[in-house]
């Protein structure tokens, strides 16, 4: 099932949005970011206060912390092949 899943993706009007792949778990060499639904707080777990604050540069510049987060801790080696971290580490050089 995967192989056809991961075949399939290729054929036109086989997703509904073809921008859709690029934003995946894996691509642009990043681990995808965590993913929060309603309600706001579950199980003694919070949504992340900037997820909830409307401010669409803000949220998309968390997603991009979350994903160089967890690609560092899960999969490291995939972070010096990432073209998405080298953008991350020029917007942030200096500040760490």
């Amino acid at each position: 099932m995967m192989l056809i899943d991961a075949v399939a993706r290729h054929v036109e009007g086989v997703l509904g949005n073809a921008a859709s792949a690029g934003s995946e778990s894996g691509a642009g060499g990043l681990l995808d970011h965590p993913c929060y639904t309603r309600p706001a707080a579950y199980r003694d777990r919070d949504v992340p206060p900037v997820l909830l604050s409307g401010d669409h540069g803000a949220i998309a510049r968390w997603r991009e912390e979350a994903r160089v987060r967890a690609t560092r801790e899960k999969r490291p080696e995939l972070l010096n092949r990432s073209k998405s971290t080298s953008a991350h580490r020029e917007r942030h050089r200096g500040t760490s």
